[in-house]
């Protein structure tokens, strides 16, 4: 899958939430797709990195600390 691909299934899945809205405009989208998103990304990045939180922090380009706060936060571990 190419960074290409994955930008058709976000494009894709944002005009079904707008086709669902039936015309009611939307609200705080930013943090909403955010926080969508982020929870996925951190559960297949960990899965792949084995629970290393230091390989994976690393893979995602953040620092490690950050990664366990928004792995807390999305409650991904204690």
């Amino acid at each position: 899958m190419t960074k290409k691909h994955i930008e058709e299934c976000i494009r894709d899945s944002l005009e079904s939430y707008f086709k669902d809205l039936r015309g009611v405009e939307p609200t705080a989208m930013y943090e909403m797709i955010l926080s969508v998103v982020e929870k996925p990304l951190l559960e297949v990045v960990m899965k792949h990195a084995d629970g290393n939180q230091s390989r994976a922090a690393e893979w995602l380009g953040i620092n490690r600390n950050t990664l366990r706060r928004k792995l807390v936060e999305h409650k991904l571990i204690k």
